[in-house]
């Protein structure tokens, strides 16, 4: 009798065991960039079932801040983890999770063309990697997230592309008023912004095409509602965040184009602290966007 329990109970628990095997890392690959001239790497989050399954998954490309690189998610975010305890429990679908690195290149083209990530990225890395994966190439089935510059990537990403991504979770996005851009100061700007926009710029000389091109603000400014609500928009700053206006700005666009979108404002800063502590919302908040109603 002890023998046929303890069997028993072995069967019962080999599912839940199952459930909670870890998803797959591969910190370190790349894809070869024509329009770049380089190979980028990037880090790849599989979920659990992947090697054991034969079917297609949805996938969110997971875009780093500032400084960081493609395995910032992974080291200091532990997306692995959160992505696995959610799987587990059934907050988000299965998922694979994309982590491209974009160095500081604020994932768009620079004003003299001397680099295209955005380029690389749309016409490039998102084909490669859904041939080298199996991911479901669907727009409703594909969405960006990130941090910060990631979080502005992101966002920008969902308003110039709407129809690659059905859904973007932007985290604490470094998004900027033309007030903040034209008073920056001068080593600020040609630290952060000057590759981008051109060194040496002072005041409004600073609100250049290039400029206009690239701003969330003005590109919501000139899209119709009908237009913006093609994707859904899920925003999270902290209170304590030096980007909180410009989020808070955001919400006000977005609300005054009648957009629908989930705006957070939690207690926290510009810190990993608040972005691992917002990812699995973010994600689940992905997840339902994958799902059919």
């Amino acid at each position: 009798m002890k023998a046929y329990l303890l069997f028993f109970l072995s069967l019962c628990a080999t599912p839940v065991l199952y459930s909670q095997q870890p998803g797959k890392v591969i910190e370190e690959a790349s894809v070869s960039s024509t329009i770049l001239g380089r190979d980028v790497s990037y880090t790849v989050y599989l979920p659990a079932d992947y090697e054991h399954s034969q079917r297609t998954y949805p996938v969110v490309y997971l875009l780093h801040g500032y400084t960081d690189d493609n395995t910032g998610w992974l080291q200091f975010g532990e997306i692995n983890r959160y992505a696995d305890k959610a799987i587990a429990e059934g907050t988000i679908p299965p998922m694979i999770i994309i982590m491209p690195d974009a160095d500081s290149s604020w994932y768009i083209n620079a004003y003299d063309g001397k680099e295209k990530y955005e380029d690389f990225f749309i016409q490039e890395f998102i084909p490669a990697i859904e041939k080298t994966y199996r991911i479901k190439s669907q727009k409703k089935y594909r969405a960006v997230a990130g941090l910060s510059m990631g979080g502005y990537g992101s966002l920008l990403y969902a308003l110039k592309y709407p129809e690659y991504f059905v859904a973007t979770a932007p985290l604490s996005a470094a998004v900027f008023s033309d007030d903040e851009m034209i008073n920056m100061p001068d080593a600020q700007w040609d630290r952060t912004f000057g590759q981008l926009y051109g060194r040496g710029l002072k005041g409004k000389a600073r609100l250049s095409k290039a400029w206009y091109d690239n701003s969330a603000l003005s590109i919501i400014e000139k899209k119709s509602g009908a237009e913006l609500n093609k994707v859904r928009y899920w925003i999270d700053c902290g209170d304590d965040d030096f980007l909180a206006k410009g989020n808070a700005l955001l919400h006000i666009a977005l609300r005054s184009k009648l957009v629908a979108h989930e705006y957070r404002v939690r207690d926290g800063a510009h810190s990993w602290t608040y972005w691992r502590t917002g990812i699995t919302d973010a994600l689940a908040f992905i997840g339902d966007s994958f799902r059919q109603k």
